[in-house]
C-alpha cells in the first residue's frame, strides 16, 4: 500500500515539475523509485497513473493526445492537469 502511495506522490511531483506543457514516461517514475528492477514495477506505475487520471489529476496521452485509459495499447505519457 505504501508503495502505491510513493508511486502516486512521485508521479504528481515529477509531472508538476514538468508543467502542463510537458509529459513524463512511466518508466522514468519506475526507474526513480525502483532502480534495480524498475521493469517489474511498470504495471503498478501505469495502474496508479490511470487512477490519478480518473481522479482528474493527470492526463494519460499517446503522441500528445489524450487517450481512453480503458483501451491502452503501446507506450503512454503522463501530464499534470492544473486546477
Amino acid at each position: 500500500m505504501q508503495q502505491l502511495k510513493d508511486i502516486s506522490t512521485t508521479i504528481l511531483s515529477v509531472a508538476t515539475q514538468r508543467g502542463p506543457e510537458k509529459s513524463t514516461c512511466p518508466s522514468e517514475i519506475a526507474r526513480k523509485l525502483f532502480p534495480d528492477d524498475w521493469r517489474n514495477h511498470m504495471k503498478n506505475v501505469v495502474d496508479v497513473a490511470i487512477d490519478l487520471h480518473h481522479q482528474g489529476k493527470v492526463m494519460i496521452t499517446q503522441k500528445g493526445i489524450a487517450i481512453d485509459v480503458n483501451h491502452i495499447k503501446g507506450p503512454v505519457r503522463i501530464k499534470i492537469i492544473l486546477p
